[in-house]
């Protein structure tokens, strides 16, 4: 090491570490800059450590000129590092402003439950049809849910309801909305035309066309005269303002502990029109509810006179008719709280 140019040296590095630094326009840049002359390989601390080959009278002058030069490239380092922190900054800013005069976000809108949507259809055409809309509890008596409704305990019909029961053995949650039949009965005298929608719960497994919960709306009419007829004619006209005009029907003897006769209805498949498809499993028909005429016990039971009046009783699941109006095949669609599902009914 030269003792007489060591000036000169310092005065060659520091030209070009500032004119290095102020070409700089990035932080990996930056950093870049940094290791060459800042870094423990640089030029600078290289000669601090070579201090040592030098004359003991010249190693002080030379170690203050080099330390002089260390501090004056690193404060000009932490100043240009802000430079480019402050640049940056001022850029995500102008990209990111906020334009007061532009207009608002909208906010996004919810929508109804398509289960929702259709008992608020079928309580519509039954209103039009002149029955009122009752409702009564969910978690239900024994007495109202099974005994009043000609289902003795240890009746075998009892297996046709998988039930929860809540407090062994006389509250359960509400296997069917039918309760309401003999709750209405009790506190109203005929003529009767109510309708009740609500949640009902059996234990039973899950699959494409069965839930734990569902919803379901219990029909009933009740007075002097009435019979299949009634019924057929009134289950046919919702069916056709439920679904389409010409919707054809189909009534056939099927078994509820309730009703004598009992009848199931079915309409012609939405998909394939009667042809036959693999929705309706080739049929051409699509169960859609039950039906039947009050059995005279439940009459008797609610305090009517089954000779005086005849009554009609039907029940029917939204959900099923939802799968029915909108070409879904999976029940579990309803619950399962995939927006994707849901966004579809806004």
């Amino acid at each position: 090491m030269n003792d007489r140019l060591i000036p000169e040296q310092l005065a060659q590095l520091r030209e070009r570490a500032l004119a290095a630094l102020a070409a700089v326009d990035s932080t990996d840049a930056l950093e870049r800059w940094r290791v060459e002359y800042l870094g423990r390989r640089a030029a600078v601390n290289t000669f601090l450590r070579e201090l040592g080959q030098l004359p003991p009278a010249d190693r002080r002058a030379a170690g203050q000129a080099a330390n002089a030069l260390k501090a004056e490239l690193e404060a000009a380092y932490a100043a240009r590092a802000q430079a480019l922190k402050d640049a940056e900054l001022a850029a995500l800013l102008e990209r990111e402003r906020l334009d007061v005069t532009l207009p608002g976000r909208p906010p996004a809108l919810g929508g109804l439950h398509p289960t929702t949507l259709v008992v608020e259809r079928i309580l519509e055409i039954f209103r039009d049809l002149g029955f009122r809309v009752a409702e009564g509890p969910e978690v239900e008596l024994d007495y109202y849910n099974f005994e009043a409704l000609n289902i003795p305990p240890e009746h075998p019909a009892r297996d046709m309801w998988d039930t929860f029961y809540v407090r062994p053995p006389d509250i359960v949650l509400r296997t069917h909305t039918s309760p309401n039949q003999v709750r209405v009965m009790e506190r109203t005298r005929p003529p009767v035309r109510v309708v009740v929608p609500g949640r009902c719960y059996r234990y039973e497994a899950q699959d494409a066309s069965h839930e734990w919960m569902f919803y379901q709306v219990e029909g009933l009419a009740v007075d002097r005269g009435l019979t299949m007829a009634d019924l057929k004619g009134v289950l046919t006209t919702f069916a056709r303002e439920m679904f389409w005009p010409d919707v054809q029907c189909r009534f056939r003897c099927d078994y509820f502990p309730f009703v004598e006769p009992g009848l199931d209805m079915s309409i012609t498949c939405h998909l394939c029109r009667g042809a036959g498809c693999r929705v309706c499993k080739g049929t051409g028909w699509i169960e859609l509810l039950g039906a039947g005429m009050v059995h005279p016990f439940v009459l008797r039971r609610a305090g009517y006179d089954p000779d005086e009046v005849t009554g009609f009783a039907f029940g029917m699941g939204p959900e099923r008719i939802a799968m029915v109006k909108y070409g879904i095949e999976d029940i579990r669609l309803f619950y399962g709280n995939d927006l994707r599902f849901l966004e579809q009914f806004r």
